[in-house]
């Protein structure tokens, strides 16, 4: 028995959480993210962010 079942014993099987639920909620969670950053759409933020260099400061 894995461990991940251990967790939710105290259910009764018919109840238990099963691995094809726990696949649906991660897919739900990847499509709320994605449309999130639709709607929102920070890619300036993200580019300024994450790849562009920071200019090196003249002394």
């Amino acid at each position: 028995m894995s461990s991940g079942s251990a967790m939710f014993k105290f259910l009764k099987p018919s109840v238990r959480p099963q691995p094809v639920d726990i696949q649906a909620a991660a897919a739900w969670g990847v499509a709320g993210v994605t449309t999130a950053l639709y709607l929102v759409q920070p890619f300036d933020w993200l580019k300024k962010t994450f790849l562009e260099k920071p200019d090196p400061e003249e002394k």
